[in-house]
C-alpha cells in the first residue's frame, strides 16, 4: 500500500501541506482482515453470525470507508477505492442478511451478490502485484473465496446445501484471506514504526 519512513521523519508543517494525513493502510487492512476472519469462522459453522454483523458495521464498514477516504485524499486510487469499496461491501452484506432473515432474499440473491464481488475483486487482483506479494495474496485468496461463496449460496438457493466439511473448507479459505490482510497490516505498522522494512510484504 503505502510505506512511511519512520518516526524520525516529522510530518510536514501545516502551513506547507495542510492536507497531510498519515497512511490509512493499517486501519483499512485490519478492518477488512478482522471482519473477514470472523466471516470465515461463521461460514465454517464455528461461531454464530452476531459478531460478524457487528464487526461488519463498525470496523469492516465504517472504519474501512474512512480509511478509503483518507487514501483517496492522499491520491492513492488503488488503496482508496479498495478500502472504501470493501467497506461498502460489508455494510451491504449486513443489509443483505437482514433481507435473508425477513425472507425477501434467498440463496440465489446472495450468490449473485458474491459473484458481482468476485468481478470487483478480479479488477483489483490485476493490479495487486505492483503492491507486493502480501497484497497479491490478499486479493488472490479473496477471489477464490468469492468463487467458493457463489457456489455455496447457489447450492443453498437450489435446496442442496453443501456438507459441513465443505462449509469448513470454504470457511478456512476465507480465514486465510483475513490472515493475509492482518499480516500486511502488521507489516505496514511495524515497518512505519521502526522506520525500516522489518516484515517484507
Amino acid at each position: 500500500m503505502e510505506t512511511a519512513h519512520g518516526m524520525q521523519e516529522a510530518p510536514p508543517k501545516s502551513e506547507e501541506k495542510p492536507e497531510w494525513w498519515a497512511s490509512p493502510a493499517t486501519l483499512g487492512l485490519l478492518g477488512f482482515g478482522m471482519t473477514t476472519i470472523l466471516a470465515g469462522l461463521n461460514t465454517g459453522k464455528w461461531i454464530g453470525g452476531g459478531s460478524v454483523l457487528a464487526m461488519a458495521i463498525f470496523f469492516g464498514g465504517i472504519a474501512q470507508m474512512a480509511a478509503g477516504l483518507i487514501a483517496l485524499r492522499k491520491g492513492n486510487m488503488f488503496a482508496g477505492s479498495a478500502f472504501f469499496g470493501y467497506g461498502a461491501f460489508w455494510l451491504a452484506f449486513y443489509e443483505l442478511v437482514g433481507y435473508l432473515v425477513a425472507g425477501t432474499a434467498n440463496g440465489y440473491d446472495v450468490a449473485a451478490f458474491t459473484f458481482v464481488w468476485f468481478l470487483v475483486t478480479v479488477t483489483y487482483l490485476i493490479s495487486a502485484p505492483k503492491h507486493g506479494w502480501g497484497i497479491t495474496a490478499v486479493f488472490l485468496t479473496l477471489t477464490i473465496a468469492f468463487v467458493l461463496l457463489t457456489v455455496l449460496w447457489w447450492e443453498t438457493g437450489a435446496g442442496t446445501p453443501l456438507s459441513l466439511s465443505m462449509d469448513q473448507l470454504i470457511g478456512g479459505e476465507i480465514i486465510l484471506t483475513g490472515l493475509f490482510a492482518w499480516l500486511v497490516a502488521t507489516a505496514d505498522l511495524t515497518n512505519w514504526n521502526y522506520g525500516r522494512r522489518i516484515i517484507p510484504v
